[in-house]
């Protein structure tokens, strides 16, 4: 790699379970791109400073738990997805003259990325949905839903005047929304047998349960809900779909 090699970059707090940077260093191996990509991992959002002034040759960050929204802080600008989502995943670092950092600017490829992979597996009785978790990928997924016309309840360990609890959960809620969607990191490597609180026993075979979480590929809600006869997706397609949004937002925008 020269000294002019473009660097990119995962700024969150832990980043042990992901698989952003070997999928892109294989992608710029295979591609004979001059490029590395980077883990980042920061104690606090305002470090993101300090991660640009020692490596001056980054031109482009993902974003990830938790530090989405608390991000946003720092964009000079955002896209309109972005803003409407109410979270960043995405940064582009728009140089100046001198090489120096010009501006920040967020996107939210969650965004697209969630939508392309869900849009398939809908059925017409999926018109009401749970989203588990409040963060930043949840804004994302409900946005997307609402885009859909799907109505969204927000599923969170604290009660609100815009969540329900996991305790509040009944079978006829249950019933009535067929599309569960967990966001939170519960199940995420290495506490794989961690699962969100829901009632399972009710999931049935009409209802999609999709995780956000990808590694493992079968995380414990999946395993648990599959075994109602529900159908079950992972995050892996989502996390695809927007690290190649990701990419062309970087080189192209």
């Amino acid at each position: 790699m020269s000294e002019q090699s473009k660097i990119y970059g995962l700024i969150g707090k832990s980043l042990s379970h992901s698989f952003s940077m070997d999928f892109f260093n294989q992608k710029f191996l295979s591609e004979e791109i001059d490029a590395s990509y980077i883990n980042f991992e920061i104690d606090d959002v305002g470090d993101l400073m300090s991660v640009l002034s020692e490596y001056p040759n980054i031109d482009g960050l993902n974003v990830t738990s938790p530090y989405k929204e608390q991000v946003m802080a720092f964009m000079d600008e955002l896209d309109e997805t972005a803003r409407q989502v109410g979270a960043v995943n995405v940064v582009k670092i728009v140089k100046g003259g001198t090489g120096g950092v010009l501006r920040l600017v967020g996107y939210n490829s969650d965004f697209m990325g969630f939508k392309n992979s869900l849009e398939a597996l809908l059925t017409p009785e999926m018109d009401r949905a749970l989203i588990l978790g409040t963060g930043g990928a949840s804004k994302a997924v409900k946005a997307v839903l609402d885009s859909l016309g799907i109505g969204v309840s927000l599923v969170s360990r604290q009660k609100s005047s815009q969540t329900i609890t996991y305790e509040e959960l009944t079978r006829q809620m249950i019933h009535e929304h067929k599309l569960i969607v967990n966001t939170t990191p519960l199940g995420t490597y290495p506490h794989t047998e961690a699962s969100p609180p829901i009632p399972y026993r009710f999931i049935t075979p009409a209802h999609l349960c999709y995780d956000l979480v990808y590694n493992p590929s079968e995380t414990m809600f999946m395993k648990l809900s599959a075994a109602q006869g529900a159908t079950v997706k992972n995050g892996l397609e989502m996390l695809l779909l927007q690290a190649f949004e990701s990419y062309r937002i970087w080189t192209e925008l």
